[in-house]
């Protein structure tokens, strides 16, 4: 019997699979030119994303300039694929320009314009080669054979814009406007959640140099007046909000007591981590939970860019998100889903500088809506109640209101959360003047309608109260704080307006007594506040707004605790300079230890000569300008643009 002439090897211990082998052999070290034959083997290939983005971003920046050849070829090579639309090709190049572009585009260049021009295309055919690369993106954006086929080229549009926004490469996008195309996909979506790419890709187009330029996507927000294609996006920006919100769910369940925890996770979306889904992980430790709240929200917080430039920009937009209801009862509404998400990343703001950015952006988003006087009152309306989940992470907690409650109520939850959990010598005062600032226009608005609002007042003024405490044992931490006299302005100013107008939209006396009491008790904090930070200020509004605060606090406290004669011998403020009466410590306040009903009779009595003559121009304030802000946008617009990267990678 003869020999065989077939030999057995040997088995490898790895199969590597073809793809990656011809990613290997294009990035070699070599100019070689690869045949047409390599090409198309390349792309009938399904792509591996992970071993590609392995290779690429094992390479330095030098290293991929040093291979610029090849990486001329693979880019301009994946565009003719996909522009020629023959499956799975078509499909397969979008995928690896994806990978390919948040790669190259990631690496610190020495000249980052200059660079990726010469690695995506060279100097001298970069208007050609990215001209052919935004006008196919745009034409599969829109003709697609499929949604799913649109859908990736939108995630490359979006890679090669966070990529690339700070080089001159994005301006193509602005050339050739891809609006149209994108609503066209939105409009032809089949669900809320395929909103979320285009939705992205819109908010970082439109941010890009918006403050240097005119920039054509602020305009068609403007002019956008499609309503079906804006519910949609209405729709979809609700669930992502959702979603963020239940990613610090999943860190720490906060579910209120008395709520049935199967029926509230599948309420909000949660079905997944439901008793008896799986089996029940053990809870992370504090240092465990700290990283992870650190490291929240998610990625897909990026969308809060484009739904804060939707809000500003579009009235429509602002309508449907604040009246939007769910078909379904036992979902949310978008509204309530956005409200929920900013109650937690304002209790969380504090940890990064992200979580601020994000937090911040929340706050724009909902002082323009509650400027706009059609959308407020619907906010405060007793006919547009709703559930909303607050987040209840962080002690001290505010009393737990079951059930639908008048939106209004919900955002001071909010701005009492926004103030109370994130006191530190460091303090954002940007965001703390938003939070005064929401509260002032929501007052002010109750105020003039005469809306009177069952609530716990109480809460409120304990709050601004403790805030102004802050602001004045601080002070000296707070002085290098650019800011810190706007905020310290507007809060003076709302606490003379709930002074001096608390009557117009508080429901009941003992709301009002309970304001006058609390005066009474922070005198001495007040008379501080003012020689901090209104020493210096003659015929002042703000100053007034102070003296205001200060005459009403003497004054009560005259009645409440100087009404019997060894009571005032023992207790009686001493004069200043000025022969004003300095009210004393809290201690002289329990000598009497005066019941609520007697508290509320003598208030009751000092209301007959109570004299209040608050500055003018409390009730008033300035409209939303985004220009007033562009430092905290255009870093805010830095954020999303570094998560939107992260999130095509």
């Amino acid at each position: 019997m003869e020999a065989s002439p077939l030999t057995q090897q040997s088995r490898p211990e790895t199969f590597q699979p073809k793809i990656v082998q011809l990613y290997e052999t294009l990035f070699k070290a070599d100019d070689a030119e690869h045949s047409e034959g390599f090409w198309r083997e390349f792309f009938l290939l399904s792509p591996n994303s992970s071993r590609l983005h392995a290779l690429l971003d094992g390479l330095s920046p030098d290293d991929t300039l040093s291979l610029q050849t090849q990486t001329k070829h693979l880019f301009s090579r994946a565009i003719r694929e996909a522009a020629a639309g023959i499956a799975p090709a078509d499909s397969y190049a979008l995928d690896t320009l994806s990978v390919f572009l948040t790669s190259v585009l990631s690496k610190k260049y020495t000249n980052p314009s200059s660079d990726v021009i010469t690695v995506l295309a060279g100097l001298d055919e970069v208007d050609h080669v990215i001209s052919d690369f935004v006008s196919v993106l745009d034409n599969i954006i829109r003709t697609g054979s499929s949604l799913e086929v649109r859908r990736r080229a939108i995630r490359v549009a979006i890679a090669m814009t966070s990529g690339a926004y700070k080089t001159s490469l994005v301006s193509y996008f602005t050339h050739r406007d891809l609006f149209p195309s994108l609503m066209k996909y939105v409009n032809d979506s089949d669900t809320p959640m395929q909103v979320f790419d285009p939705f992205l890709l819109l908010g970082l187009l439109a941010n890009y140099n918006k403050f240097e330029f005119q920039n054509p996507y602020q305009l068609r927000l403007d002019d956008f007046v499609n309503e079906s294609s804006t519910q949609k996006i209405v729709k979809g920006v609700g669930l992502s909000c959702g979603g963020l919100r239940n990613g610090y769910i999943a860190v720490q369940d906060d579910i209120p007591e008395g709520w049935n925890l199967t029926s509230t996770l599948i309420f909000f979306g949660l079905r997944a981590i439901t008793p008896g889904a799986r089996d029940k992980a053990n809870p992370p430790t504090a240092e465990e939970a700290k990283a992870m709240f650190a490291a929240l929200p998610a990625q897909e917080a990026a969308i809060l860019m484009a739904t804060y430039d939707f809000t500003n920009s579009n009235k429509l937009f602002g309508y449907h998100m604040v009246h939007m209801m769910p078909e379904n009862k036992t979902e949310e509404s978008p509204f309530s889903s956005f409200l929920s998400l900013a109650s937690y990343l304002q209790q969380h703001a504090y940890r990064s500088v992200r979580s601020s950015h994000y937090a911040e952006l929340s706050l724009f988003t909902l002082r323009i809506l509650v400027e706009d006087p059609t959308l407020c009152k619907h906010i405060c309306s007793d006919e547009s109640k709703r559930t909303v989940r607050l987040c209840r992470q962080r002690q001290p907690y505010l009393p737990l209101v079951a059930g639908d409650r008048v939106l209004a109520t919900v955002t001071f939850d909010i701005m009492i959360d926004t103030l109370t959990h994130n006191l530190r010598r460091r303090l954002d005062a940007n965001i703390y003047g938003h939070a005064i600032a929401i509260i002032l226009r929501l007052l002010t608005y109750l105020s003039m309608n005469k809306i009177r609002l069952t609530y716990h007042w109480s809460e409120l003024w304990r709050t601004l109260l403790s805030t102004m405490r802050f602001l004045t044992t601080y002070a000296t931490d707070l002085s290098t704080n650019h800011k810190i006299h706007l905020l310290t302005n507007s809060l003076a100013d709302l606490m003379a307006f709930c002074v001096s107008g608390g009557d117009t939209f508080l429901p009941d006396p003992a709301s009002y007594d309970d304001l006058f009491y609390k005066l009474v008790e922070t005198g001495p904090v007040i008379s501080k506040f003012r020689d901090v930070y209104f020493r210096d200020s003659k015929d002042n509004t703000h100053a007034a707004a102070v003296d205001t605060l200060l005459s009403v606090s003497t004054h009560f406290y005259a009645l409440l605790f100087q009404s019997e004669g060894d009571a005032a011998a023992t207790v009686a403020p001493s004069p200043k300079p000025d022969g004003e009466p300095t009210p004393v410590a809290l201690p002289a306040i329990k000598k009497r230890n005066l019941s609520p009903k007697e508290v509320h009779r003598i208030i009751k009595q000092g209301y007959d000569t109570l004299s209040i003559q608050p500055p003018e121009g409390l009730t008033t304030w300035s409209r939303w300008r985004e220009t007033d802000w562009k430092g905290e946008l255009k870093r805010a617009a830095r954020c999303a643009v570094d998560d939107a990267r992260q999130l095509v990678a």
